[in-house]
């Protein structure tokens, strides 16, 4: 019987192409395992409300008050993710996907039984339109769903279902092809191919690296914005000394937040960093962005502002004001974002409050000069 040769000795490239396929493989398994864990735990969460208004012995005493009621209970009980309106997508979640009941665990069921307090949901979904539980489940993040459940008509939700799993689409692509109306213009077109290809052109693919930063993982895991929504190392650092030098200038400057969380419609948004000024007595929220100015950067500042007008404002607060820092290289730009403010002699004493445009240039400035030689 011949000896089978032995394998060759490991070579030092060798070692590193093992050990970065392994990382990569590991990281896409930990990466699906919490978005498995977390599409469930929102598709249960319906489910459980979606039986407990048909069948539960005391909701009469809740009425339509049920959802507010459930997520105050739940939001102190630390649940993440449980203000009235997700409670209400997670029960539309659990309606127009009812065949996600196939991907449960036989852990999930049995934790299920009746005597548990729900009733047993083994029995088969209806058959469905479009990729099966096990692809919806694995392939696509609640943040992925929640924007699929805007579809009213199930034959173009599961159009889009397939193509962003086909096309491993990233949320963001998955909005701008529908927003682009690809699924109309597919149905019109007659030349599909032609269509399907330059849909595809330019396609932003979901990185499993950012998965981390969906709002919903992150606060599924108990993470803080800080933590996973900073854009860059860099813009992280400067945010760092950012924070500490607005507060050190004097200006009455009395720090609030960091990567504040506010939705706006149905979509998360994250305010670098939040402040309330006790002299013009009004919040000031600061954006910075590592790249070159662009006028959609202040059109979301603006639309920042203008929602912390509406929302946070209390009584004695004058109307917020945004400050926008941009960096590219060696060269700084400092913009002031009013939001329709037309009370001239407020912008004339913000003029003076504020630290001066040259003076926070400078500070940038000197900071990326610093990287620089940090770097060299």
């Amino acid at each position: 019987m011949a000896v089978p040769a032995a394998p060759p000795p490991l070579s030092f490239e060798s070692l590193v192409t093992v050990i970065r396929e392994l990382n990569e493989e590991l990281a896409t398994q930990a990466a699906r395992s919490v978005n498995t864990a977390l599409t469930m735990r929102n598709w249960l969460i319906g489910f459980g409300i979606a039986e407990y208004e048909q069948k539960g012995s005391d909701r009469a005493q809740y009425g339509e008050a049920l959802l507010d009621r459930l997520s105050e209970r739940l939001t102190k009980a630390g649940v993440s993710r449980t203000e009235a309106r997700e409670l209400r997508r997670y029960r539309q979640f659990y309606l127009t996907y009812p065949q996600i009941r196939e991907s449960l665990s036989p852990e999930l069921t049995r934790a299920l039984r009746p005597g548990a307090g729900l009733p047993d949901i083994r029995e088969s979904a209806p058959p469905k339109l479009g990729p099966d539980a096990s692809q919806i489940v694995a392939r696509l993040s609640f943040s992925h769903i929640a924007e699929l459940l805007q579809c009213d008509d199930p034959l173009k939700r599961a159009f889009y279902e397939a193509e962003a799993i086909r096309g491993n689409w990233s949320v963001r692509e998955l909005k701008r092809q529908m927003a682009s109306l690809y699924y109309e213009r597919s149905g019109l077109s007659k030349d599909k191919e032609t269509l399907a290809a330059r849909a595809r052109h330019g396609v932003q693919r979901a990185d499993l690296g950012l998965t981390i930063r969906d709002p919903y993982v992150f606060e599924f895991l108990g993470l803080t914005p800080q933590e996973v929504m900073s854009e860059s190392h860099l813009e992280d650092q400067l945010l760092d000394k950012l924070q500490q030098f607005l507060i050190e200038l004097g200006h009455g400057f009395c720090f609030e937040a960091r990567q504040k969380r506010i939705l706006i419609g149905d979509t998360h948004n994250f305010v670098d960093l939040v402040f309330y000024h006790r002299i013009l007595k009004c919040h000031v929220l600061v954006e910075l962005k590592a790249a070159a100015f662009s006028h959609e950067n202040i059109g979301q500042l603006n639309t920042y502002v203008s929602w912390y007008r509406k929302h946070m404002m209390t009584e004695g607060d004058n109307p917020p004001i945004g400050i926008l820092l941009c960096t590219q290289k060696d060269h700084a730009l400092v913009e002031y974002a009013l939001a329709g403010i037309d009370n001239s002699l407020f912008v004339s004493k913000y003029l003076l409050e504020l630290p001066k445009k040259e003076e926070m240039q400078r500070f940038l400035e000197d900071q990326l000069a610093a990287r620089a030689q940090e770097a060299i």
